[in-house]
């Protein structure tokens, strides 16, 4: 059993409600120095909740935290943070129209003796963080909105270190990390370990929590349903535990037809980037393309979308084509796409459900210009029941109010609505627990089910492989590979991820 005077951190009881909605009941969870402890639980088991109260940004109903064994009142961020407590969060907080040491000096900005703000201490500082941590790619002086997702990804995390933390809060920072800088995270977490940090590491991924987790704790419906020794559990019972039902087959099955070439894409040309790239999608079929970062697999999809430009080529639906590629063409020709940057891209994050629900239906819900309200109601009722959508009411709910999983299915709520015939996703599960992801995919399949040609870009090759009719995989801006079902394994598809010549 674990002693008192190993504890830096101690939840008991603690309660939080929103309105009439319980979101924390009678919480116990307990931190050891020197500990990397593993959160896990479905969206909108009350991960964020919790750690919010932690953090002083919410205020417990009930219940006492101790903290390094004295009893410990975080009423604001600031007084949390005062007390050696960092967070770093899924959804970046970054400037990204600053560079790299302004984004990590921001709150407490450098200063010279005359009192003016000294850069050349804060870049001197920034790079010889990034250098002690091995961090190659981009240096103190680089613009953040110049990095990709995965590099700003470790800003953050360089953030929490600099502020010499005793306890650090990891919500999900693996989400837009390439393997590589997987690695390097879990490196650096081991190594702040060593040095007697302390960390709570939230992540839906539960094959990294059980290399990297001492202890794991199990959140479901805002009850710690356990806390256990990794040792001591196994996947399969943390599953059950998170969602309350067995989970055999993550990848649900469904019979259907794949008829004929249904979607093609020809020629397709971004200046400086691709050149003649095309694929072909058949009736009813799921096609998933992978790559490593950098591949060029996100930025081929949106310029399939017209999301963004192309110099040349065409696309084609059933041998009529679709011109121009701009994104209102597409969705007029019954085509949708999900962002893998859904808070910017893909919701109106302060609207509610309902508006951002039928955000992509308004012509089908108006009459003479006007919105239908009843109609607006009875198309949001329906998808929130059909996705399982966890609301208090869609009316009023504020999107950003939700938890990842259910935003990303009010994201996919928008584009079911619209029957599309042609689907793009790019990372549909990014930041999604195992019970939501087994829904989404139940979603993927019933839309090939009713003969919509299905594009799904992924990082995980395992979803690919579990949920896709064939896999194309991309390298260096070019089609490298392609496999049918029956020949999937990872060392083929690896294989063509990492060549650098051929294509299609």
């Amino acid at each position: 059993m674990t002693e008192k005077r190993d504890i830096i951190l101690q939840m008991e009881h603690v309660t939080k409600s929103f309105a009439s909605v319980q979101v924390l009941k009678d919480i116990t969870i307990a931190l050891k120095k020197g500990e990397i402890l593993g959160l896990v639980g479905e969206n909108g088991a009350g991960k964020s909740t919790l750690m919010n109260v932690l953090g002083g940004i919410h205020q417990r109903d009930g219940g006492k935290i101790y903290l390094e064994g004295k009893e410990f009142e975080p009423t604001n961020p600031k007084v949390s943070k005062a007390a050696g407590i960092a967070f770093v969060h899924q959804e970046l907080n970054l400037f990204t129209n600053l560079t790299v040491y302004e984004n990590l000096f921001i709150t407490e900005m450098k200063r010279t003796k005359a009192k003016t703000i000294d850069k050349k201490t804060m870049k001197k500082i920034a790079n010889e963080q990034l250098k002690e941590l091995g961090i190659e790619g981009f240096d103190a002086n680089t613009i953040v909105g110049t990095l990709p997702m995965g590099q700003r990804q470790l800003i953050e995390i360089i953030k929490a270190i600099m502020q010499d933390a005793k306890i650090i809060v990891l919500d999900e920072p693996t989400t837009s990390l390439s393997n590589k800088e997987k690695e390097k995270l879990f490196g650096i977490m081991h190594l702040l370990q060593e040095k007697g940090k302390s960390m709570i590491f939230i992540s839906h991924i539960l094959e990294d929590v059980f290399e990297h987790c001492e202890e794991i704790a199990v959140l479901r419906d805002g009850e710690i349903i356990s806390q256990k020794k990794a040792s001591e559990t196994t996947n399969a019972e943390v599953i059950k535990q998170m969602v309350g039902r067995e989970l055999n087959n993550i990848y649900p099955t469904v019979e259907k037809e794949i008829g004929e070439v249904a979607f093609v894409a020809k020629d397709i040309c971004q200046e400086g980037r691709f050149e003649n790239l095309g694929l072909e999608i058949r009736e009813g079929e799921i096609l998933g393309l992978f790559g490593l970062m950098g591949a060029g697999r996100t930025e081929f999809l949106r310029c399939l979308f017209g999301v963004d430009p192309i110099s040349e080529g065409h696309i084609s639906y059933k041998g009529q084509e679709i011109a121009p590629i701009t994104p209102i063409n597409c969705i007029k020709n019954g085509m949708a796409f999900i962002t893998e940057n859904r808070r910017e891209e893909g919701l109106m994050m302060p609207k509610t459900i309902k508006e951002n629900v039928v955000m992509a239906s308004l012509d089908d819900i108006c009459d003479k210009s006007f919105i239908n309200r009843q109609k607006e109601s009875e198309h949001t009722d329906k998808i929130v029941k059909e996705l399982r959508v966890k609301t208090f009411d869609p009316s009023k709910q504020a999107v950003i109010n939700l938890s990842g999983g259910n935003q990303q299915k009010v994201v996919f709520g928008k584009w079911v609505l619209k029957e599309p015939k042609i689907f793009f996703l790019d990372e549909p599960t990014r930041g999604v627990d195992v019970g939501a992801k087994y829904e989404i995919y139940s979603i993927i399949n019933d839309l090939a089910k009713n003969k919509s040609s299905i594009l799904i870009v992924s990082s995980e090759m395992e979803e690919l492989m579990g949920m896709c009719d064939r896999i194309l995989v991309m390298s260096h801006n070019k089609i490298t590979g392609e496999l049918e079902k029956g020949e999937y394994s990872q060392e083929g598809i690896m294989k063509a991820a990492i060549a650098t010549g051929g294509g299609k």
